[in-house]
């Protein structure tokens, strides 16, 4: 019987256990990769260095692979979990999306002790500024990789990949920097569509801070959710049983006397 759907749709307790003992590995193999591919890239290694850090670049996408085909042998049904799990497929086929995983890490080393609301807010203020970031350094790294050594290219510099990065995904674009490549163009159209969607979940959140922090002082002018409801039908519930309890002891206890 699969159990809380549809976040957990096709896993099973082996899944479950799996994910458990591989987290912090794989963030670890995130983390690794995300600094030899920065120094690979920026120092454009030649020689023993490029295979080291090859090496760990190649180590850091087994393990992924691994985890990925673990992990869907011990689902049931499998069908229903790799349709539940579709983001994880792009994370293996795309190495370049394996330190997205550091996101997770940084809301688990988070402490959030405040309302249900403020958490999730939180959350998301931490995954749409490591977000932002993690894009614009992925980017840069991507862009003066594909660019570097390209005929006519701007983008020959860490500096310059930095520089169009934060232009870019701010939509700016000062145009003082282009992409020359096919590959580097692919990169920039991705980096505009996820500054937007980024821009606009930083923008959300403030506005339901901005909110919250209006309405203290006002919570009965509040909308009532449908666990509101729930909530006070159930205490209506438990009100009305315990009234019936009395009831029948009472009946009980005159019956006893007559």
């Amino acid at each position: 019987m699969v159990t809380n759907a549809p976040r957990d749709a096709g896993e099973t307790a082996a899944t479950r256990r799996w994910e458990a003992a591989s987290y912090w590995p794989l963030t670890i193999a995130a983390l690794a990769f995300l600094i030899a591919y920065t120094f690979q890239v920026i120092g454009d290694l030649r020689g023993v260095w490029s295979s080291v850090t090859t090496v760990v670049v190649v180590t850091t996408w087994v393990m992924f692979i691994v985890d990925y085909l673990a992990r869907l042998l011990l689902s049931r049904p499998r069908g229903l979990w790799v349709r539940r799990h579709l983001f994880d497929i792009v994370i293996v086929l795309v190495p370049t999306l394996r330190p997205v995983r550091l996101l997770g890490a940084l809301t688990r080393i988070t402490s959030f002790t405040r309302t249900a609301g403020s958490s999730l807010r939180a959350r998301l203020l931490i995954y749409g500024a490591g977000a932002a970031l993690l894009l614009i350094w992925m980017a840069s790294l991507t862009v003066l990789n594909a660019e570097r050594h390209a005929p006519g290219a701007t983008i020959t510099s860490f500096g310059n990949a930095v520089w169009w990065a934060f232009c870019t995904v701010t939509t700016v674009g000062y145009g003082d920097y282009t992409p020359v490549t096919i590959p580097g163009r692919v990169i920039a159209v991705l980096l505009m569509v996820g500054g937007v969607v980024l821009v606009g979940l930083i923008v959300a959140s403030f506005s339901s801070w901005v909110v919250e922090r209006a309405a203290r002082g006002h919570e009965d002018q509040l909308p009532a959710t449908r666990a509101d409801v729930q909530e006070v039908m159930r205490e209506l519930e438990h009100e009305r049983a315990s009234g019936e309890r009395t009831a029948r002891r009472a009946a009980g206890g005159s019956d006893a006397r007559s």
